[in-house]
């Protein structure tokens, strides 16, 4: 039983949480729409990856001996990687090398991660924080070949203690992604700094239910998820404006929340969990989900996309 509950709890970290990046609707195409439409394909990669590695490293902590308390092995945890854990020293670590096997279907990742974990700290307990190095983590998406390359520092912190694999009983658990020095190069070669302050919420409900907000505030502006520099050289925030819910019981696919990209060019507000109309939908509901784009274009023409994911 322990067996099956710590595989659901690796496949639910190995899904992760995604956004969908606004299309360029052709009646409103303009420069400037082309520009927010890249910036948002940007910010959804970047989230959608850098999410998924601090997957990889929590299910690496929850079986690491020493590290969680846990016995089983790294073996075949990560379908693109191979595992090493260093643990005979005060600096332990966890090195992730991943190998561009495309065993997802839709991008390969090369490079290599490093989570260091402080002499003492054991991953089950609250507060514990380890530090996920991003060391050339090159992802290349295979629908077009284009690449993002991530370097940096974040802090992933379980923030209420406890492991996944005991979520049925334990029924909350609380993590905290935070960064505050990524780097992220572009297939184009421009470069630019960004920072992270996500939250994610585990509940068992029926199934595993993961809550996303964002914890920075700048301003009047809160709920802030990641922010910093687009690559046309442009601020940008992107924040949570209502939670997103990624459930287990749909497939995990993201039932309802919605966010807010603002640049210098347009605030762009994406709603998800809606039916082809652009209206709420109920979990399990059938067929695709659709989200709703929403942002002022070039001479005040109001662009609105409702698409599937």
């Amino acid at each position: 039983m322990k067996k099956s509950i710590l595989y659901l709890s690796v496949v639910t970290l190995s899904l992760g949480f995604f956004a969908i990046s606004c299309k360029k609707d052709s009646a409103a195409a303009t420069d400037s729409s082309a520009e927010v439409t890249t910036q948002s394909d940007d910010q959804s990669r970047v989230s959608t990856e850098t999410d998924a590695v601090s997957n990889d490293a929590n299910a690496s902590l929850e079986v690491s001996p020493s590290i969680s308390g846990r016995t089983e092995g790294f073996q075949g945890l990560i379908c693109d990687a191979t595992i090493v854990a260093d643990t005979a020293n005060s600096a332990r670590t966890i090195t992730i090398t991943y190998n561009g096997t495309n065993c997802s279907g839709t991008r390969t990742r090369t490079g290599v991660v490093v989570i260091s974990i402080p002499a003492g700290v054991y991953w089950k307990n609250a507060g514990a924080a380890v530090t996920i190095s991003y060391q050339n983590l090159k992802i290349i998406r295979v629908s077009d070949n284009k690449s993002v390359t991530i370097n940096g520092t974040h802090t992933l912190t379980n923030v209420s203690g406890g492991l996944l694999v005991n979520l049925p009983t334990l029924k909350t658990i609380t993590h905290t992604i935070t960064s505050s020095n990524m780097t992220v190069t572009f297939d184009d070669g421009s470069q630019r700094s960004w920072s992270v302050a996500r939250q994610r919420v585990f509940t068992y409900n029926n199934g595993v239910v993961i809550t996303v907000t964002g914890t920075h505030t700048d301003g009047s502006n809160t709920g802030i998820e990641e922010w910093g520099t687009t690559r046309f050289g442009k601020s940008f925030t992107n924040s949570i404006t209502s939670p997103l819910v990624v459930s287990q019981g749909c497939s995990f696919r993201i039932t309802s929340g919605a966010t807010q990209h603002v640049t210098s060019l347009a605030t762009v507000a994406v709603t998800f969990g809606l039916d082809a109309s652009g209206n709420a939908t109920s979990c399990p509901g059938t067929g695709s989900y659709y989200y709703k784009a929403v942002w002022t274009g070039a001479n005040g023409k109001v662009v609105t996309v409702i698409a599937p994911y």
